[in-house]
């Protein structure tokens, strides 16, 4: 699977690392606080069947991050952007 970095061009998904859903925020208030909370945020992803907004690091190239949506059904990227 090729990945667009949006500063080297397509790369092999090995150069690159998964941040997480995008979207999510960062917790606030109570949700910092409990426990349950946490765990859900950081192990109960939605892993969506079709269309996925998700974070992405190019990590053996520029090191930039970028946000990629990814049809997570067939793989193919859909879209990505700075």
């Amino acid at each position: 699977m090729l990945l667009p970095c949006p500063h080297c061009g397509r790369r092999p998904v090995t150069e690159f690392r998964y941040g997480g859903e995008n979207g999510m925020g960062r917790p606030r208030g109570e949700e910092m606080l409990d426990a349950a909370a946490l765990e859900d945020r950081l192990y109960a992803l939605d892993n969506p069947k079709g269309p996925s907004h998700e974070w992405w690091q190019h990590v053996a190239g520029c090191r930039a991050w970028f946000a990629l949506t990814r049809d997570t059904t067939s793989d193919r990227v859909l879209d990505a952007e700075r």
